[in-house]
C-alpha cells in the first residue's frame, strides 16, 4: 500500500476503534487480566483472496504495540478455505478488545479483493481491463481499491480531482457534448485524458468529433457496444459500464472494449468468513 496514505489509514482506523471501544471494552477489561498473553489463530473458513492483513495487524498494534501478527500468506494470495492466515501472539485484552475492528477490516477487504478476482478470471487481462468506480464505501475508498488491485482489478479515478469524467449531467448542464469537452480542453493540464459518457451510437460519434480521448459506453448492449469499437477503431479507449454482472462480463470482454468498470465489486461484494480464535494462554 502506498506509504503516502499512511496518515489517512491511520485516521481510518483510529475512528474506526473509537467508534467500537469507545471509552473501554467493559467485558473484556473486567475478566481479562492486562498481564495475561497467548496466541489466537487466523483462521479463512471459506476459500478467499486475501486482502487486508496489514490494517488487520495495525489495528491490533494501536492497542497494544507488543501484538504480533505472523503471517503464512500475503494479500493477494489465495487462501483455501480450514487454512491458517496466520498467528496473532501478544496481550490477549488487547487481541479481543480489537478482534471485532481488525476483523471487520479484514473480512470487508478480502471480500472486495475474492470478488474482484472472479470479474477478472472471466475475461482476458491482456486484452481488456477490469477496473474500478467511485462507488464505494464513504471514508474507506483508499482501503477498497488497494483490495481491487489486490483482487487484480484496476482503480478508475480515485475522486474528482485525479480524473475528469464528462458525465451526462455535465453534458445536460452545458448543452452538449462538444461544448462541455472545449471547456475542459482549456482548463486542466494537457497531460490528463478527457473521457466523455455516452449513452448511444450518437453520442459516441459526438464524443469523437470532439476529440475526447476516452470514452464511457453507458449501460449499451453486446450490439451497440460491437458497432461503438467498429466506429472508434483504435482512436480512443472504450469504457463499458452499467449493470456489468459475473454473468455478462465475459461476452463483454468480446466486444473489443478496453476497459470494463464494475461498481459491484466494491458497494456490493460480501464479506468472507474468517475467525480469529484463542488457542493458547500464556
Amino acid at each position: 500500500m502506498n506509504t503516502g496514505s499512511r496518515p489517512l489509514i491511520d485516521k481510518i482506523i483510529e475512528l474506526a476503534l473509537e467508534e467500537d471501544l469507545g471509552p473501554g471494552d467493559l467485558t473484556t477489561w473486567a475478566i481479562i487480566d492486562p498481564s495475561i498473553k497467548g496466541k489466537a489463530r487466523l483462521l479463512a473458513k471459506e476459500e478467499i483472496v486475501l486482502a487486508g492483513i496489514e490494517i488487520f495487524a495495525k489495528v491490533l498494534s494501536r492497542l497494544d504495540p507488543e501484538i504480533a501478527v505472523e503471517c503464512n500468506f500475503h494479500d493477494g494470495d489465495v487462501v483455501a478455505k480450514g487454512k491458517d492466515i496466520g498467528v496473532v501472539k501478544g496481550s490477549i485484552r488487547g487481541i479481543l478488545s480489537g478482534e471485532r475492528t481488525a476483523l471487520n477490516f479484514l473480512q470487508h477487504l478480502s471480500g472486495i479483493a475474492t470478488l474482484t478476482r472472479r470479474y477478472v478470471e472471466k475475461t482476458d487481462p491482456s486484452k481488456v481491463r477490469v477496473i474500478d468506480t467511485r462507488k464505494t464505501t464513504p471514508g474507506l475508498r483508499i482501503l477498497e481499491k488497494h483490495a481491487v488491485r489486490v483482487g487484480g482489478g484496476f482503480n478508475h479515478r480515485f475522486g474528482l480531482f485525479d480524473g475528469v469524467l464528462i458525465k451526462d449531467n455535465h453534458i445536460a448542464a452545458v448543452g452538449s457534448i462538444s461544448k462541455a469537452v472545449a471547456k475542459i480542453r482549456a482548463t486542466v493540464p494537457h497531460t490528463l485524458r478527457i473521457e466523455v459518457e455516452v449513452d448511444d451510437i450518437k453520442g459516441l460519434k459526438q464524443a469523437l468529433e470532439a476529440g475526447a480521448d476516452a470514452i464511457l459506453l453507458d449501460n449499451m448492449s453486446v450490439k451497440e457496444m460491437k458497432e461503438a469499437v467498429t466506429i472508434a477503431g483504435a482512436r480512443v479507449l472504450l469504457e463499458a459500464s452499467g449493470g456489468i454482472t459475473l454473468e455478462s462480463i465475459e461476452e463483454i470482454s468480446q466486444t473489443g472494449v478496453n476497459l470494463i468498470s464494475v461498481g459491484a465489486i466494491t458497494h456490493s461484494a460480501r464479506s468472507v468468513d474468517i475467525s480469529l480464535e484463542v488457542i493458547q494462554r500464556t
